[in-house]
């Protein structure tokens, strides 16, 4: 007679495997925004909580939303962006506060826009750190995990709106530390302009074509999510890797003092990682293997610019053990996803399903 108890824990056991992923991603992203980055010292790693609602939150519902209307990464770079803008514009503000953190850090001035009341250079490049980083970067290197469901959503609707729910918490959290530490508030224009451009971001990342419409648009969504497609051999994993840890490093090492050419110089990288991202993803064998090196030359280069990076608050000491710490947690990360991703690519019918 068969045992209908085992039931409800075998479907709780499937349920929580099945969530596991986006577990994983909840408390990748402020691990790799403001740990592995460097921001913040391992000493400061229990704030990993009170970080991950926003972050982790953030880059599960910008996953979660593009995976389950059958998008692909160009939405996910889209929504990253925009969720960058909610951060830096509405909960720390540090796209408009002259004084940011009370730490004369002076972020606004190279290329200060006096019109808009921003600085160029820190405008891009704090949008970059968490659309390619805290969001991109954290989405594929979870993925790599589960390469058999790198595209399907992870979470029901009940774990999706719990996500909203706690993003939304986050960044109420976040503003109000914001706000205890440091009294500005930008101007009504500066929220209303920021907002319309959230708005346009998300409805541009859910008007960009489905994977089953790609066939007249380029195959856009297809090409970098799937694993076959039509043109030149895609290039060796290695070199995508390393391509993108110079590409990552570059944009981390353009000083500020350059003012306008740093900004020129931002663009110049955006445009040559685009071409290259579009090129090599449209080449047949292109895959999982693939996208795992592009994040892991993206997380390297994190890694590596810590060392330099005066950690928020700590002892020098201490930063620079934790900053070899986290480096080796990441190329940990970086070896057990590449073997995953080897394993489903030897497995029965891998190579169309990795």
């Amino acid at each position: 007679m068969e045992d209908t108890r085992a039931r409800p824990a075998g479907r709780r056991w499937m349920g929580m495997r099945a969530a596991a992923p986006a577990l994983a991603l909840f408390f990748m992203a402020p691990w790799v925004a403001e740990f592995l980055l460097g921001n913040l010292s391992i000493a400061m790693l229990p704030a990993l909580v009170v970080l991950a609602p926003m972050y982790g939150g953030g880059a599960l519902l910008v996953r979660e939303l593009v995976r389950r209307n059958g998008r692909g990464w160009p939405s996910i770079f889209v929504l990253g962006l925009a969720y960058g803008i909610v951060e830096e514009a509405f909960t720390t503000q540090s796209l408009f506060n002259p004084d940011y953190l009370k730490a004369n850090l002076h972020l606004l001035d190279p290329a200060y826009i006096p019109a808009l009341g921003i600085g160029a250079w820190w405008t891009l490049f704090v949008l970059t750190l968490h659309t390619v980083w805290s969001i991109a970067t954290s989405i594929g290197l979870v993925e790599a995990f589960v390469p058999t469901r790198h595209t399907r959503p992870w979470l029901g609707r009940m774990g999706l709106a719990v996500t909203a729910v706690l993003f939304a918490i986050g960044c109420a959290i976040s503003a109000f530390i914001a706000l205890w530490t440091d009294s500005f508030v930008a101007s009504p224009a500066q929220f209303l302009t920021s907002a319309v451009i959230v708005v346009l971001l998300i409805a541009i990342a859910f008007r960009l074509p489905r994977a089953a419409d790609t066939a007249g648009a380029g195959g856009l969504n297809r090409h970098l999510d799937a694993d076959t497609a039509v043109g030149t051999a895609a290039p060796n994993a290695w070199i995508v890797g390393a391509c993108s840890f110079a590409a990552a490093s570059a944009f981390l090492l353009v000083p500020p003092r350059w003012e306008w050419t740093a900004v020129a110089a931002y663009v110049a990288l955006y445009g040559v990682a685009i071409a290259a991202g579009l090129h090599w993803s449209r080449a047949t064998g292109w895959g999982s293997r693939h996208r795992l090196a592009a994040a892991a030359g993206a997380a390297l280069a994190y890694a590596w610019h810590a060392f330099p990076q005066p950690a928020f608050g700590g002892d020098p000491r201490i930063d620079l053990i934790g900053n070899a710490i986290f480096a080796a947690m990441a190329v940990a990360l970086i070896a057990a996803a590449a073997r995953r991703v080897l394993r489903a690519e030897h497995a029965p019918g891998g190579a169309s399903r990795a």
